[in-house]
């Protein structure tokens, strides 16, 4: 099924792509400009977030749609439009990896880019790792201790789920729950989600031979140094834009970054 609607820049196409366990997942599309790039790059969106949030809605998938490119946007499992199950069965360890796959498969994608903010970041290298093979990588928000050591901030953010309704206004978590508040997010699905996880090694690192893009926020080490990963990677390329974590996702350079990157 696919249904559309209209940006400033591009029309926004939805599709709703079935997963290996029957939950349904929100895909978000726009079509490249004629005469640009002509390529195809997935992106995935960080943690608590949404395609809309992290690459609709601050112009950086329409800037890459006016470059030639098409892009394919999934919201993650538990998030968005996306199915939010509350079986824990539907979390195994690297679902949001097989969710990735099943996207690439549904769209029958052979010669692409691909990207993510965050966990879309640990998502994108985990289908790397599992044999998926873009022509380029992007890792957006990401650093290397973000990639190694997940479990200590997973853990932490499920305490922030925890003690959702006991988080006041300067608590460390107060940002976390306020963001997760205004989207909405199912506390129970994104727990388990949580729970889910995939355990990346530095040899996980040594990827084959595949530029990859470490584009992070001036401000931002929430999931360590970027340029440590930089330096872990085969051939890694360091790129910023200015603000925090959360700040960042505005910034018009993050598009513009991906795009230089990519073409």
């Amino acid at each position: 099924m696919t249904e559309e609607s209209k940006t400033a820049a591009a029309i926004v196409y939805r599709d709703t792509v079935i997963a290996r366990d029957g939950v349904e997942l929100a895909v978000h599309r726009m079509e490249g400009a004629p005469g640009g790039a002509d390529r195809t790059v997935v992106l995935l969106h960080g943690l608590f977030s949404s395609a809309q949030m992290n690459w609709i809605k601050y112009g950086h998938a329409g800037r890459l749609a006016e470059a030639g490119f098409s892009v394919i946007m999934p919201d993650l499992r538990a998030h968005g439009e996306s199915g939010a199950p509350h079986d824990p069965a539907n979390y195994p360890p690297a679902v949001l990896v097989d969710d990735l796959d099943d996207v690439i498969g549904h769209y029958s994608l052979t010669d692409y880019d691909l990207g993510g903010f965050s966990l879309g970041s640990r998502t994108v290298l985990g289908g790397v790792v599992n044999g998926l093979n873009p022509r380029r990588l992007m890792l957006v928000g990401m650093g290397l201790e973000g990639l190694l050591s997940f479990n200590r901030r997973a853990d932490w953010f499920i305490d922030a789920i925890d003690n959702f309704d006991d988080v006041k206004r300067g608590d460390e978590a107060y940002f976390a729950v306020s963001f997760m508040k205004t989207m909405k997010v199912d506390r129970v699905a994104a727990r388990l989600l949580l729970s889910s996880r995939i355990n990346l090694t530095e040899a996980d690192l040594k990827i084959p031979e595949m530029p990859v893009l470490v584009l992070c926020g001036t401000e931002d080490r929430d999931n360590g140094s970027p340029t440590a990963l930089v330096e872990a990677l085969p051939d890694g390329h360091y790129a910023t834009m200015p603000g925090t974590h959360m700040s960042s996702v505005v910034e018009k350079a993050l598009g513009l970054e991906m795009i230089k990157f990519l073409k």
